[in-house]
């Protein structure tokens, strides 16, 4: 229960940072809006296939925006003040949380903001849904933990990509492949991709509540 309170109490703090600053947030709605306007403009048809491929270009480049931001803009005063007061899993499973929220609000704005300039070849779109939430989800564990790794590492960015990297590809290509299911480009079952990505998301978190702590105490 007071692990609850902690996730809670920490949760409220990020939603109420970002409330009062929304200087982040506010940049990667500009990106976001920017880049799917630049792409309408672009292209004067977008193919299924194209769009399916736009599209998780711009997630994925929010999602790095919009997520790794989580403990670099922590100073190290408020770093160790969290230190002596919170549990490690705690404060790990409130920024998880509050970036696939995020993440979830960025992904559906920009289906709606595709679908509005250019077109909507969605044909399934309860299955698109799910895609995205675990796409979100997996996202949002991935740059979160790799997030804590590079402010340890003085923010080192390339660290960051080499390390992120690998990580990402699989996730990425899953959702890929399950959009182009939702388009209708691919005629399969989706419930092994489902499982796999499932699997991968849930051993993403256990990976991240395992070491997060050892990497919390250096």
């Amino acid at each position: 229960m007071k692990s609850k309170g902690e996730i809670w109490h920490l949760l409220r703090k990020d939603f109420l940072l970002e409330f009062r600053t929304g200087y982040a947030i506010s940049g990667i709605f500009l990106y976001l809006f920017g880049t799917v306007y630049i792409v309408s403009r672009a292209f004067q048809q977008i193919k299924p296939e194209s769009w399916n491929a736009l599209f998780w270009i711009i997630i994925l480049f929010a999602s790095v925006n919009a997520v790794t931001k989580s403990f670099v803009q922590e100073s190290n005063q408020r770093q160790l003040y969290f230190y002596s007061i919170a549990n490690p899993i705690a404060i790990i499973i409130s920024k998880i949380i509050y970036n696939i929220l995020l993440l979830l609000a960025l992904s559906f704005l920009t289906w709606g903001a595709l679908s509005f300039m250019t077109i909507d070849p969605i044909l399934k779109p309860d299955v698109f849904s799910l895609t995205l939430l675990l796409g979100s989800i997996g996202f949002s564990i991935n740059f979160t933990f790799i997030s804590a790794i590079a402010v340890k590492a003085n923010n080192n960015a390339t660290l960051m990509a080499i390390l992120s990297f690998p990580l990402v590809i699989p996730v990425l290509l899953l959702l890929v492949k399950l959009t182009a299911i939702s388009i209708g480009l691919v005629a399969q079952d989706i419930t092994n991709d489902i499982l796999l990505l499932l699997g991968i998301d849930l051993l993403l978190l256990a990976m991240t509540l395992i070491l997060y702590p050892f990497l919390w105490r250096d």
